[in-house]
């Protein structure tokens, strides 16, 4: 019993009493490329890599049956040539490094067109993509001060030289629905808040809606047929695989990854299921996971191919850090396991 009462949230841990299976997926069952993940120094502490030891990365790759992992990291100028001289360079065949763009350019005179020749200078450099960030359309402003979206048309020259030079675009925009709702105590993720306050994005004096946000996605994508977009994330918005599924019937030049979005996906299973099945040749795979571990890429493998139940999709965590919930494995088959795991990126990047 309880001595005094009552029970803080945060002490509460309870451990699930439901005997389940336990499969042990220790390589993928077909070649895979990671296409979702941060090897730089961008989200390193201190200026260090993400990776220190990358020979011990690629042990594990290929422990895991990870042929390839595409680095989200690239940033611009000496960033990039960097990052591409130490995974791309060193290693062909195993890294594709993305670039990103200083937004903060927006705000200069002749600033489009600085992004234009930055882009450009990064794909005859080697960059294999670029990869734009939620700032665009929550914290990137021009030199009025206000807000970018994706789909400002001063951006159009962006995306239109991204299609030409045949560079794909992985696009992040808003983030996780919770994150733009109240904090109240019917937020569901109101302990992740608690821990990273400057996640929210619910002021709206501040920020746009989440919905305005896909609506900028939609609208670029839409406007872009020419380009091909990676929508991080499964497309932005794992919570409703309906949506997802909307925008890859209308959109032939839309795909999606699964980095960072287990959670959301494995507690609608039968929904993400038909999902991945109905567009095989639309999914990528990605794990979001870094530093990359062995254990990070075996729970993917275990989630996607076995029939397990209830289980966490966040070992390692005293509460899992995205929700109060456990997971259900997909057990998808073999054909769509070929496809997501690198089919795709073998199309769209050649990996």
């Amino acid at each position: 019993m309880l001595t005094d009462g009552g029970l803080r949230l945060a002490d509460f841990t309870p451990r699930s009493q439901a005997r389940v299976t336990a499969t042990q997926v220790p390589r993928a069952a077909f070649r895979a490329v990671d296409v979702h993940n941060h090897l730089g120094r961008w989200l390193a502490p201190h200026g260090t890599w993400m990776v220190p030891d990358v020979g011990r990365l690629l042990a594990d790759m290929d422990e895991c049956n990870v042929a390839a992992i595409v680095n989200l990291d690239g940033r611009i100028g000496v960033d990039l040539e960097e990052n591409l001289d130490r995974y791309d360079r060193r290693h062909p065949g195993r890294f594709a490094t993305f670039c990103q763009l200083d937004w903060a350019a927006l705000a200069e005179p002749g600033g489009i067109a600085r992004l234009r020749r930055d882009l450009e200078s990064a794909a005859a450099a080697g960059a294999r993509g670029l990869k734009v960030w939620k700032d665009l359309g929550l914290t990137a402003t021009d030199a009025s001060g206000r807000l970018v979206l994706p789909d400002d048309p001063r951006l159009d020259e962006v995306w239109a030289t991204a299609g030409a030079l045949g560079l794909p675009v992985l696009i992040h925009t808003a983030d996780p629905v919770a994150f733009f709702q109240p904090l109240d105590a019917c937020n569901e993720r109101i302990e992740e808040l608690a821990d990273q306050p400057e996640w929210w994005f619910g002021d709206q004096d501040r920020f746009p809606t989440f919905e305005r946000l896909l609506e900028a996605l939609e609208s670029v994508v839409a406007r872009f047929p020419g380009t091909t977009f990676i929508g991080a994330h499964v497309g932005c918005y794992a919570e409703d695989p309906r949506w997802v599924e909307g925008m890859l019937t209308r959109y032939p030049n839309l795909n999606v990854d699964l980095g960072g979005r287990m959670a959301e996906l494995g507690r609608q299973p039968r929904a993400a299921r038909a999902l991945l099945q109905r567009h095989r040749d639309r999914v990528l795979f990605g794990t979001d996971a870094f530093p990359t571990t062995a254990a990070d890429y075996r729970l993917w493998f275990r989630f996607l191919e076995s029939e397990d139940e209830s289980f966490t999709y966040a070992p390692e965590d005293r509460v899992p850090s995205q929700g109060r919930w456990d997971v259900h494995a997909l057990g998808l088959p073999g054909d769509v396991l070929e496809c997501l795991y690198a089919g795709n990126a073998s199309r769209l990047l050649g990996l």
